[in-house]
């Protein structure tokens, strides 16, 4: 049987196990019951597993009935700090926190991989290294799971590594997407405080207001990225929090505001963390006040090999005919920390459309949304391309 039948046959079961998974969602490092269920999803299979000491992981190494390389599969965890306002059978039971980027699935489509190549174990011409890892939503997970030797597990460093991520909105159900180079972008943040001298709302000119000038630092961080990158390189700056003041008629002493960073090269990714503190900074002293930026580094751009891109296309269409594959024309914004295991090693991230077929993916609430709904249909064909990735890269 091919690895989709098999998929298929195995339906019922990545359901139920992507289910219990959505129900007790939990946060962060530490996934206590996250980790019991994978557990339990694995008993039984001809696995060597360890789990993590700094957070809640579980690595699993299938050894090949012939010698050959090794190759990773990775997939997350956990969830988000969000009530869930679905109306499903297997709603989140715990308000604040639900699976509302789609790690349920990732989970559970990983577990089925690993029971469909190790029944054919036998056949597989090297090791395959299974990760199943917490903390991706802003936890730096990968990285922990790296520093523990995820990517030694095997023995000696993979030869390729794979992620798959589903979406809830954008591509149709069982569509999968990807493309060669960057697909996801660095995420950083700029801080930046705003000091200044209070005073009487009435008298504006008596005091140094920090509210003031930190809302033209705002609109000039805008201008100074259309005015300094290149629109095909892109940057984007968001500013998502300001906070400054406690009365209508109170000048505050300081005001704070937070911007999360976009980039795509290494090159942008520096420039902007001088300019944007060239930019307040500027501003400040125009303004005779004093600021504090700085700037919180987070996970790098996820930046896929061409060759391991192109061996995830040739693969998909192999495995599930033309047409349910195709090369996205341009990177995400979003950011990913399997970041660091595609600087570590040579591979690929893909995209799986799993919005409902009742909605429109054009307009379906998308993840992280308190109301993102991912079809159950696409995890059989998850797990098969997980499964025929690792197989096929092997027998390479």
């Amino acid at each position: 049987m091919s690895f989709t039948e098999s998929a298929q046959d195995m339906r019922d079961e990545l359901v139920q196990l992507r289910h219990s998974l959505h129900t007790t969602p939990e946060l962060g490092l530490h996934l206590p019951r996250t980790q019991e269920k994978v557990l339990a999803a694995l008993e039984g299979l001809p696995l060597e597993i360890k789990t993590g000491t700094a957070l809640s992981s579980v690595t699993a190494v299938l050894r090949g009935g012939r010698p050959g390389p090794a190759v990773l599969l990775r997939g997350d965890m956990d969830a988000l700090p969000v009530t869930e306002k679905n109306d499903l059978s297997y709603v989140s039971q715990l308000p604040g926190q639900m699976h509302a980027c789609g790690h349920d699935l990732h989970t559970a489509m990983l577990a089925g991989a690993a029971h469909l190549l190790s029944a054919r174990r036998e056949e597989l011409a090297g090791d395959v290294i299974f990760m199943f890892q917490p903390g991706e939503e802003g936890h730096e997970g990968a990285k922990y799971m790296i520093e523990e030797g995820v990517l030694d597990a095997a023995g000696a460093r993979p030869v390729a590594a794979y992620g798959m991520h589903v979406v809830s909105a954008m591509l149709p159900p069982g569509l999968f997407a990807s493309r060669p180079g960057p697909i996801m972008a660095a995420a950083d943040t700029f801080r930046v405080t705003v000091k200044g001298r209070g005073g009487h709302g009435s008298s504006p000119h008596r005091s140094l207001d920090p509210i003031q000038a930190g809302c033209e630092m705002v609109a000039a961080l805008q201008t100074m990225v259309t005015r300094t990158f290149d629109v095909f390189d892109p940057v984007v700056v968001t500013v998502g929090s300001f906070h400054g003041g406690s009365a209508d008629n109170v000048i505050p002493d300081e005001a704070k505001f937070e911007a999360t960073v976009r980039t795509f090269s290494k090159e942008n990714r520096t420039l902007v963390k001088r300019r944007l503190v060239e930019v307040v900074q500027g501003i400040a002293a125009a303004h005779g006040l004093q600021v504090e930026p700085s700037f919180g580094m987070g996970y790098p751009v996820t930046v896929n090999d061409g060759d391991e891109a192109g061996f995830v296309g040739r693969t998909a269409d192999e495995l599930f005919g033309p047409g349910r594959y195709f090369v996205s024309p341009q990177p995400v914004m979003g950011s990913e920390d399997f970041s660091y295991v595609l600087e570590n090693v040579p591979g690929a991230f893909v995209f799986l459309g799993a919005c409902p077929s009742d909605r429109d993916p054009a307009t379906a609430p998308y993840n992280h949304s308190p109301e993102a709904i991912f079809d159950d249909s696409v995890l059989p064909d998850g797990a098969a391309l997980y499964a025929q990735l690792a197989y096929a890269r092997l027998s390479a």
